[in-house]
C-alpha cells in the first residue's frame, strides 16, 4: 500500500473491512461503504466501525446459540 494514493474502505457480507485502491475496481463480494481518504484516515475510520472482528455468520450461531 503507497502512501500517497486515495484508499476506499470496503466491506464484505460478513461485515469485514478491507482498504483498497479508490482507483481499482471492488472485488467481487466486497462493497465501498462511501469512505474514502488516506491510507491514515481509512484506516482510523476502520478502528471507530469495525469493533467486533468475528465474522457476522459467527456473531449470529453464538447468539442463536444463547437464546436457545
Amino acid at each position: 500500500m503507497d502512501d500517497d494514493i486515495t484508499y476506499q474502505v470496503l466491506r464484505n457480507d460478513e461485515e469485514q473491512y478491507s482498504l483498497w485502491p479508490a482507483s481499482h475496481e471492488v472485488p467481487a463480494g466486497w462493497h465501498s461503504v462511501g469512505k474514502e481518504g488516506t491510507k491514515q484516515e481509512c484506516s482510523a475510520y476502520v478502528d471507530e466501525v469495525w469493533t467486533d472482528m468475528r465474522p457476522r455468520s459467527l456473531r449470529e450461531r453464538m447468539e442463536a446459540d444463547r437464546r436457545d
